[in-house]
């Protein structure tokens, strides 16, 4: 069974950087592309950033283009979202997915999910 868990939300001011964390279980995960959402108060999921385990191939949302970089360790199962420059539109709770193929950048593509971290930018 694959688990999801992050790690690394918290408060911050705007103009400050988070790392967020998440630590697999359950793979391996050749062939799995990993990606980060969020959901804002009263929003949908959307789309942040994804990353295939192998080759590492990258997709970003344009809102967070140049600010947030996502990573993967491999030989520690763990997914990584380093978010510079934070501005108080990023405030949401944000989660790992995982699919374990292709899938399309949208929330329903992806079969597994974490529990989500909350990050609060103040401006």
């Amino acid at each position: 069974q694959v688990q999801l868990v992050e790690s690394g939300g918290g408060l911050v001011q705007a103009g400050d950087s988070l790392n967020l964390a998440c630590v697999l279980s359950g793979g391996p995960f050749s062939g799995y592309v990993m990606a980060w959402f969020r959901q804002a108060p009263g929003g949908d999921r959307e789309f942040v950033a994804s990353i295939s385990w192998t080759p590492g191939t990258k997709y970003y949302a344009d809102a967070v283009k140049g600010r947030f970089t996502v990573t993967r360790d491999s030989a520690k199962n763990t997914l990584f979202l380093q978010m510079n420059t934070l501005q108080s539109e990023d405030t949401a709770v944000y989660y790992c997915a995982a699919s374990p193929g292709p899938a399309r950048l949208v929330a329903g593509s992806f079969r597994y999910w974490g529990q989500g971290t909350q990050v609060i930018v103040s401006s």
